[in-house]
């Protein structure tokens, strides 16, 4: 009996041991550095589950976990602890730190480097900076803070292109923006918005900013020669956030503010301003035989409807002007994972208005990006996220004066906006009223964009791993334009519509293999073999049509007679083999970088489609050297050099090829005739690029920053070379051409005070760059081609599209008429516009320039962050002065002008910048009187913000709660005062509707404040 309740009794009991053994329960422990110190924000995983927490500020933690387990703790900069859960509920980690990890690691493209091990010339910018500034579009996010790299806006309306510049002009006609690169897949930055003078939309404001970890900027060809014929122009990479393993932590961002563009701008005249001036052209003229005469005469005439009124003043300025232009950003997010998995996801929306009625932004933004491990040596990522955006748009700038901006300038102080009642002056002419339009036309640009990056990485063992990638960028957009059948241009058409889709989808197959390998810890080498494959395809389907029923059928299918229909598909394809090799010797004190690239693009004929494209590159980390071992002074310094090849490939397709056109308008039948005049010999641009540099941090890195020399030559310039009448076409594209981009480059930062209590950071970069055109094709005759439009000239010896023109010398002050000299420097001068010869004026639209100043204060819980730029060495060029800034009829006839024009001659003697009025017409002459200085400073952020204690955000259970007041844009000083828009300009375009360097009238950048907080649990 005894014998069989034993063996009824063993099986229970090992089972309640077991239970009890495999019981949860709760660990509590704090995790401290080396020294002792709290560690917050440490990963705590239960391993081989999902269950995990992060420590908090205090470096407490508390998890459930099975005595018998184990639990994981990581943090970065320190090694990774794995510890067994034992018999005792308390468990406390002191983490040791790891040397190696401490260093930061760059993303440099196909990898991510040690900054130790960096040969070229790369700045990181991290989402605190990103966070600062208020933009649709992240490309303006970096103006001021990267060396090298200027940024001239397009226009201020919201969701604009931005045009940014790193290191100079590498091209004339074959584009100068970079690439641009997501998560390791190069992406399309196309305008994807209507064309000519309606605003543009950036393909890239279709990202979300709280999405973005870093931005690093790729300069030289060491780091861009990797991405072979897109690489020229530099690089800019694209990091998203991703999970970390432990709990699931939130954060929530929202902010609130109110805009007003970023300066003043012209004045517009006044109804007195106009009679005063129009009475002094009657009088100039000989019409009146005084002043006090025209007047009385004017006001019996045109002004006579305006004096029976009582005078009232039209103020245009402000009746387009927004005066809410309201801006709101919003965005949830929530990252965590467990043992083998981590997730980040994120939703969001933005909104912002324009400051004149009726443009505006909007966008609706989410993301989730995870990895897996799907076995204990195979990875899976995704990165994935979706937009949409709206963009109101409107006419910038056009000869129709549609546009509200352009309106306050151009419509009569004599004519009001409102009628008594309040309804819309429906007044005639060849100037509607914009704010009627507004209400009644449309002008939109959509665009939905789905960017895919996935990964499956196979660690071999050994060093050795494999990796294929497949990405997607899909952008679909549309594009609606109505005017309306009732008032303004519409009319003549009962109505007018256009509309038209547009699809793109770029695809990105990539295979590769890493492998790293150690010979006796002093020789490391890391190779990468890559395969990869690009194909883009574009699909367009448009069409236009008028006489429509009602405005409120304004889709094509309602067009009471068609007027077009149009359909295109184009495609081109890019595949490359590439090699990287990187060598470290003696615990990274000498670095050797390489890499070459075989790349082949469909753009060229099948003779020239392939190119090569490499690098060399080297870094001595002197501060290794014994013999600085012990130095106090000296904690970084390295030496670093590289030299390389890469190319430009952003052409036109089929260039390479003779093309049929096609039409029906030969008597009335179809007719095939040759379009085209191909070239086979087309082939890539290249860039030959040296760059120079060091880089130093000294007293414990108190002051740190480096300094770099480069020089680019572009050579085999995509250019139009002249031919022969016997061809029967007047110029074909061929590779002849060379430019050169030379400069210096200098950053600087400065720890002032880094204690307990206080912060105190400044940080600056400066650069600059000189542009010069050393080779241009011959004409026919053997003479060097020069190229010249009304305001600039292509020349060797000059800068690319310097401005070229008559150079004016004042205005005379005893007749009062304006005057130019007569060889175009000095001398003799001659009121005739014709014999003013046209020279060279020293200068382009491409500043020389550029500095960007930081600033970061903290004391306790209050924090202020500030950052400024300034751009100059450039001229600017007044673009419409033709009409609003010239003393003859059209200011005061026909249009409307600029308060800047009363100062102008009225007797002899007089000294002024404009000359004596007349009711004459208009002289379309170009010169250097409308040229300026496009130096100016600007406060681009000033964040103002408070962190709530840390106790009182724990006692109510949230990790941070952070309000802040951002400003952006608050000030802007320009050197020239003669100098009226704001300039910001977009300094090289190529086509379009706007000449780079020239001031429109588009909407300028705004001046933004506003309020915001930040929570995360």
């Amino acid at each position: 009996m005894k014998q069989k309740l034993t063996w009824m009794l063993t099986p229970l009991l090992v089972f309640f041991m077991t239970f009890s053994y495999a019981q949860e329960k709760t660990v509590t422990g704090v995790v401290t550095d080396q020294s002792g110190l709290p560690l917050p924000g440490v990963s705590v995983v239960v391993v081989g589950t999902t269950n995990g927490t992060q420590t908090d500020f205090d470096g407490n933690y508390a998890i459930n976990a099975t005595q018998g387990g184990q639990l994981r703790f990581s943090y970065l900069g320190q090694k990774t602890v794995t510890l067994n859960v034992g018999a005792s509920n308390t468990l406390d980690v002191q983490l040791e730190e790891d040397a190696q990890a401490l260093e930061e690691v760059v993303v440099t493209g196909y990898t991510s480097q040690r900054r130790s091990d960096i040969t070229g010339s790369i700045v990181e910018v991290n989402a605190d900076k990103l966070s600062e500034i208020i933009t649709p579009s992240v490309e303006q996010a970096l103006q001021g803070n990267v060396s090298g790299l200027a940024v001239s806006a397009t226009s201020g309306t919201p969701g604009s292109t931005a045009n940014i510049r790193i290191r100079g002009i590498s091209s004339i006609t074959a584009g100068n923006e970079p690439l641009y690169v997501i998560d390791g897949a190069p992406v399309s930055n196309d305008n994807v918005g209507s064309s000519g003078a309606f605003s543009s939309l950036s393909a890239l404001a279709g990202l979300d900013n709280n999405n973005i970890k870093s931005i690093t900027v790729l300069k030289d060809a060491s780091a861009t020669a990797q991405y072979g014929a897109r690489g020229a122009n530099g690089v800019i990479l694209i990091t998203t956030k991703k999970g970390r393993a432990g709990e699931t932590v939130f954060d929530v961002n929202s902010s609130y503010g109110f805009q007003r563009d970023a300066i003043t701008g012209p004045v517009p005249l006044t109804a007195a301003n106009r009679l005063e001036l129009t009475a002094e052209a009657y009088f100039n003229d000989g019409i009146t035989a005084t002043k006090e005469e025209a007047i009385s005469q004017l006001l019996a005439g045109s002004f006579a409807d305006w004096d029976a009124a009582g005078r009232p003043e039209a103020r245009w300025d402000l009746a387009v002007r927004n005066s809410a232009a309201s801006v709101q950003q919003h965005s949830i997010s929530a990252s965590g994972g467990g043992e083998g998995h981590t997730f980040y996801g994120s939703v969001g929306y933005m909104n912002q208005e324009g400051t004149v009625v009726g443009p505006s932004f909007e966008r609706i933004s989410g993301a989730l990006n995870f990895s897996k491990d799907l076995t204990e040596n195979i990875t899976f990522s995704s990165n994935n996220s979706a937009t949409h955006s709206l963009q109101n748009a409107f006419l910038e700038t056009s000869a129709y004066f549609e546009s509200p901006r352009s309106a306050k300038f151009f419509l009569s102080p004599l004519v009001l906006p409102y009628n008594a009642d309040g309804s819309y002056n429906e007044f005639g002419g060849s100037l509607p009223n914009p704010l009627y339009n507004n209400e009644n036309n449309i002008y939109e640009n959509r665009l939905t964009r789905i960017i895919s990056n996935n990964n499956l990485n196979w660690n071999l063992g050994g060093g050795l791993s494999f990796g294929s990638s497949f990405n997607v960028d899909y952008q679909g957009y549309n594009y609606r334009n109505y005017s309306n059948r009732n008032y303004g241009y519409g009319v003549p058409t009962s109505g007018d519509a256009e509309q038209y889709d547009r699809t793109n989808v770029f695809y990105v197959f990539q295979n590769y293999f890493d492998y790293n390998y150690d010979i006796n810890d002093n020789h490391r080498f890391d190779f990468k073999v890559l395969q990869e494959y690009q194909s883009n395809r574009r699909y367009f389907l448009g069409g236009s049509g008028q006489n429509f029923a009602d405005d409120g059928l304004f889709y094509l299918d309602n067009v009471g007679t068609p007027n077009s229909v149009s359909s295109s598909f184009s495609d081109f394809y890019v595949g490359a083999y590439m090699g990287l090799m990187k060598y470290s010797a003696f615990d990274g004190k000498y670095v050797l970088d390489l890499s070459y690239r075989r790349e082949g693009n469909s753009r060229f004929g099948k003779d020239n489609r392939w190119g090569n494209f490499w690098s060399v590159g080297g870094a001595w980390n002197i501060h290794r050297e014994d013999f600085l071992a012990d130095s106090n002074v000296i904690d970084n310094l390295k030496l670093r050099g590289s030299y390389g090849v890469t190319g430009n490939a952003n052409i036109d397709l089929n260039l390479y090829q003779s093309l049929f056109g096609y039409s029906e308008d030969y008597g009335g039948e179809g007719a095939q005739y040759v379009d085209t005049f191909g070239n086979d010999q087309l082939s890539w641009e290249l860039s030959k690029t040296i760059d120079v540099g060091v880089d130093f941090g000294l007293f414990k890195n108190t002051v740190s920053g480096s300094v770099a020399y480069f020089h680019r030559t572009s050579e085999d310039l995509l250019l139009n070379v002249p031919l022969s009448q016997t061809t029967g076409f007047a110029s074909q594209y061929a590779n002849i051409g060379e430019l050169t981009n030379k400069g210096v480059e200098v950053d600087l930062n400065f720890n002032v005070v880094n204690t307990e209590d206080v912060n105190f950071s400044i940080g600056g970069n400066f650069s600059t760059v000189k542009n010069e055109v050393t080779k241009l094709p011959l004409d026919p005759n053997g003479v060097e081609r020069t190229i010249t439009t009304t305001r600039t000239r292509i020349e060797t010896g000059h800068p690319v599209r310097e401005w070229y023109m008559p150079t004016w010398a004042g205005v005379n002050p005893e007749t009062g008429i304006e005057e130019w000299y007569v060889n175009g420097v000095d001398g003799e001068t001659t009121a005739n516009f014709n014999e003013a010869e046209a020279v060279f004026q020293g200068s382009n639209a491409v500043p020389t320039f550029t500095a960007g100043l930081n600033l970061n204060f903290k004391y306790k819980n209050f924090f202020i962050n500030a950052n400024g730029y300034y751009s100059g060495g450039n001229k600017i060029y007044e673009g419409w002065h033709l009409y609003l800034n010239q003393s003859n009829a059209y200011p005061i006839l026909a249009f409307n002008g600029y308060t800047s024009l009363l100062d102008r001659w009225q007797e002899p003697g007089d000294i002024a910048r404009n000359g004596k009025f007349t009711t004459g017409a208009p002289g379309w002459q170009r010169h250097s009187k409308y040229l300026y200085d496009g130096d100016f400073m600007r406060l681009r952020a000033l964040t103002v913000g408070f962190d709530l204690p840390q106790k009182a955000v724990d006692r109510i259970g949230i990790n941070k709660l952070r309000f802040f007041v951002r400003g952006n844009n608050l000030l802007t000083w320009v050197k020239d005062d003669n100098l009226l828009h704001d300039p910001e300009v977009d300094v090289d375009s190529q086509g379009g509707d706007v000449t780079p360097g020239e001031t429109g009238l588009e909407t300028p950048p705004a001046r933004t404040i506003s309020v915001g907080v930040n929570l995360n649990f």
